[in-house]
């Protein structure tokens, strides 16, 4: 509740006493005001005919007079005008309260022509509705004008205000300049938008300023936050001003889109910092609904990993397109525990009427081949979504005999028990990094893709795919996140290598593009997504800095806030990822996938590598298995790296092959 101070100004001590009015006490005053104004209204204008203050002659003229009033605030009430908040009423409130008044008017003006007039000249009755209108509509603008703004000069009594600069002069904008207008911490000092009609213009009494001129009106104002208001079409109009003012030592942030504020107006709230989507240079790939709908309408689906980052979401676009069934399947309890009740709450709100899908979570590894058979031969699975695995790469580099059995080997046992139960469809989750890797999280998963080509050229019902895309913003373990947690803690931020570059994508994005490229599948496929341009880590990790407020501190600026220090690629890191093996793509129904012809090998051959592989797992023959690896996996070659097991004490670097072999 709001605090009511004496020493506040009495035009404040008002504003919040009517704000903190219970709702039945603000449509008590609401319709006393309207009646004494629609009274009034009426009055004036019999006077006005007669040129000479009116006084009712009788009883009936009387209550003719009453009744106007009384007939229009009633078409308020049943129009639901009352249930409008005031200070938002809008062009649509304004254009009710119109609609009311002369519906009003004609009603009243029937009852007087059945009375006979009464005294009450017809020209009365046209002065009576034009003056409501005027005074009822002034009447809400004054109010809202009083509840909005009473609190804009707040800083001239002694409340120090932020000054603060909004790009975009949309609905968006305008939105927000009202929402800040009901705070005490902010006040908006110009409007900026690229819009040429705008500028020098006045916008909810804003000026509107050229791009131009930010960099004066920053100095000029003492201004230290930028927000900025852009609907998500003009999301690269956003990145662009985002790096121009990484000049600025100011912090940014963002509003959402309106669609995505549940309380369907703009709050000051809702304003969150940047997220690296709003950094990096790409647009969002549009969903096609066809190859969204075509695979998932009323299927039976297994998500593999589904407690992940990518598997999660997954799940939560799979439920969009109302399947039959969605089987949960994770090896970590608390992933699977946390998605099984988002999913089950999303289900439980859903109020169309239609049939909603059976949630069944399953607990379990995929390397366990009568548990992965058993669920899908139990749930009637009609397509696969294989999603675990491990991702990190220093930590699968450190670990590869893990890394291998559960990316590689739980790959071939999903697929193994999928082709046996004549599965519609499996998607294998690969990344770019199995594209000539330097580690063995990329081997690994590159081996994965292998076995599934070979799968598919294998004949049978069941058609494999492979999905492969770059990094995926904000999931667990992103760069980004490291980046946010070291700013907030005052640095350093540490970056690998000052040129390391990476493609990105949203997880929404990379989720969507998985269900499209499924559909579109006719088995062995290998699709990718025209990722756009990379991005350097350097530059994406001073920008955050920057873009907060912050200085970077370095050798030219050595009074900054975070300096940015490089710490050498980790075990297994490249310097820039790839996204295809060979240079054959194709198009396809989806105008930003590809579908990339990828070499395979033959079913023999691949076989016996992985019948070595396994051998040389069990025995943790490191040797053996890093020549399997550079035998099958095209272009991996090993960087010399400190290795260290899961159950062993650190040892030497991988070196060429050798008779070296753990025990």
């Amino acid at each position: 509740m709001t605090v009511i101070r004496a020493q506040d100004p009495l035009w404040v001590r008002w504003r919040r006493w009517l704000l903190e009015l219970p709702r039945v006490g603000k449509r008590i005053i609401l319709v006393a005001l309207d009646l004494s104004l629609l009274t009034f209204a009426l009055w004036f204008s019999v006077s006005l005919r007669y040129n000479e203050l009116y006084v009712p002659p009788d009883w009936w003229s009387a209550f003719l007079i009453v009744c106007a009033p009384l007939i229009t605030v009633f078409t308020f009430a049943v129009s639901g005008l009352y249930k409008l908040v005031t200070r938002y009423l809008g062009y649509q409130g304004h254009t009710k309260i119109i609609g009311c008044i002369w519906l009003s008017v004609l009603v009243w003006s029937l009852l007087v022509f059945m009375f006979g007039q009464l005294g009450i000249p017809r020209s009365a009755i046209l002065g009576y509705g034009i003056l409501s209108m005027l005074l009822i509509t002034a009447s809400r603008a004054v109010a809202a004008l009083f509840l909005e703004s009473a609190g804009i000069r707040v800083s001239k009594l002694g409340v120090d205000r932020k000054p603060v600069i909004i790009f975009g002069a949309g609905r968006l904008g305008v939105q927000l300049l009202a929402a800040l207008r009901r705070t005490y911490d902010r006040e908006a000092v110009a409007f900026v938008d690229t819009e040429p009609s705008l500028w020098r213009q006045y916008v909810a009494g804003l000026k509107v300023y050229h791009p131009d001129r930010f960099g004066h009106l920053i100095e000029r104002h003492k201004v230290r936050e930028i927000l900025i208001a852009l609907p998500d079409e003009r999301r690269r109009e956003r990145r662009r001003l985002l790096r121009e003012l990484q000049t600025h030592a100011v912090e940014v942030k963002i509003l959402p889109a309106v669609d995505d504020i549940a309380s369907g107006r703009v709050s000051v709230t809702d304003l969150r910092p940047l997220e690296v989507n709003d950094l990096l240079g790409r647009d969002k790939v549009p969903p096609n609904a066809e190859l969204l709908a075509r695979k998932s309408r009323d299927k039976s689906i297994l998500v593999t990993g589904a407690g992940g980052s990518v598997g999660s979401e997954l799940v939560r676009q799979l439920l969009k397109q109302r399947p039959r069934k969605i089987v949960l399947l994770d090896l970590s309890e608390a992933a699977l525990y946390e998605i099984e009740n988002e999913v089950l709450e999303i289900v439980g709100g859903w109020r169309d009427g239609l049939p909603r899908p059976e949630i069944v979570a399953v607990l379990g590894s995929v390397l366990d081949a009568a548990m992965v058979g058993e669920t899908i031969g139990r749930h009637g699975t009609d397509v696969i979504y294989h999603a675990a695995a491990y991702k990190h790469v220093p930590i699968v580099e450190q670990n590869p005999v893990c890394g291998l059995r559960n990316n590689t080997f739980g790959a071939a046992v999903v697929a193994e028990c999928a082709k046996a139960a004549g599965v519609e469809l499996m998607v294998l989750i690969s990344t770019d990094k199995a594209v000539r890797p330097t580690n063995v999280m990329g081997a690994s998963k590159r081996l994965a893709e292998l076995i599934l080509q070979d799968a598919a050229a294998g004949g049978g019902s069941t058609i494999f795919t492979m999905v492969r895309f770059g990094n995926v913003l904000d999931s667990s373990g992103s760069v980004v996140k490291k980046f946010r947690r070291q700013i907030r803690g005052g640095g350093p931020v540490t970056v690998t290598h000052p040129d390391i570059i990476r493609y990105f994508m949203s997880i929404p994005e990379a989720a969507e593009l998985v269900i499209q490229a499924g559909a579109m599948a006719k088995g062995g496929d290998v699709f990718v997504l025209d990722m756009g341009e990379p991005v350097r880590i350097d530059d994406m990790a001073r920008l955050m800095i920057r873009l907060t407020g912050l200085d970077v501190k370095g050798p030219q600026n050595p009074d900054g806030d975070i300096a940015v220090v490089y710490t050498g690629l980790r075990p297994g890191e490249k310097l820039y990822e790839e996204l295809l093996i060979g240079v054959n793509t194709t198009a396809t129904e989806h105008s930003r996938i590809l579908r990339s012809d990828e070499p395979l090998l033959p079913t023999a051959e691949l076989e016996r590598e992985l019948e070595v592989l396994k051998a040389a797992m069990d025995m943790r023959d490191l040797d053996t298995i890093q020549a399997v690896l550079m035998r099958t996996v095209e272009g991996y070659h090993a960087e010399p790296v400190p290795l260290q097991h899961e159950d062993e004490p650190p040892v030497k670097a991988w070196a060429p092959p050798s008779s070296r072999t753990l025990h």
